[in-house]
């Protein structure tokens, strides 16, 4: 039987599922690779790099990436389970926004290089070495499955200026969670 993935509904600020710390994945089996699949059709539905689990109100580390490849136009999939990131090098500010955070991008300021540890829907153990966006995207998804948003990296001062619209994600949150 051939599973068609179907788009999950993205969850967003003020929800509570984006301030926890996910579980780490033990069960590698059928329905967390159909779960994988939906991830990727929700990434690209909403034309998204990067999305975790927690984004589509999962509270479990997985994340999915589906970012250009160097030198071509065809993306890189990589699905990502239990990350740890090994080491860092450098510095790069770069603008980010989220599909949790709809309407609102800044400066971020992160390793521009990283040493990646995860497993894969195998439970296969892989270590990755990435720079510039895909170092980004990680460490952007890592971050939802710590609960932890792009917008929590900022100065007070910038995040100021976003005040009043995360207050307002946060009032329809609160509809919609009641």
């Amino acid at each position: 039987m051939d599973y068609q993935p179907k788009s999950l509904p993205i969850i967003t600020y003020g929800h509570p599922t984006l301030r926890v710390k996910c579980e780490r994945v033990t069960e590698f089996n059928e329905e967390l690779a159909r779960f994988a699949a939906d991830m990727f059709r929700t990434l690209h539905d909403n034309d998204g790099v990067g999305l975790a689990a927690s984004q589509v109100d999962r509270r479990i580390q997985l994340l999915v990436v589906g970012v250009p490849q160097k030198d071509t136009e065809e993306l890189l999939h990589i699905v990502v389970i239990n990350p740890e990131i090994l080491e860092t090098r450098g510095s790069w500010d770069y603008e980010e926004g989220c599909l949790s955070v709809p309407e609102l991008r800044d400066v971020v300021t992160r390793p521009e290089w990283i040493k990646l540890k995860y497993q894969d829907l195998s439970g296969k153990e892989h270590v990755l070495e990435a720079d510039k966006l895909l170092a980004r995207v990680l460490q952007h998804e890592i971050d939802h499955l710590n609960g932890v948003l792009f917008v929590d990296h900022l100065s007070v001062v910038r995040r100021a200026l976003m005040n009043g619209k995360l207050k307002q994600l946060e009032r329809e949150n609160a509809k919609v969670c009641m």
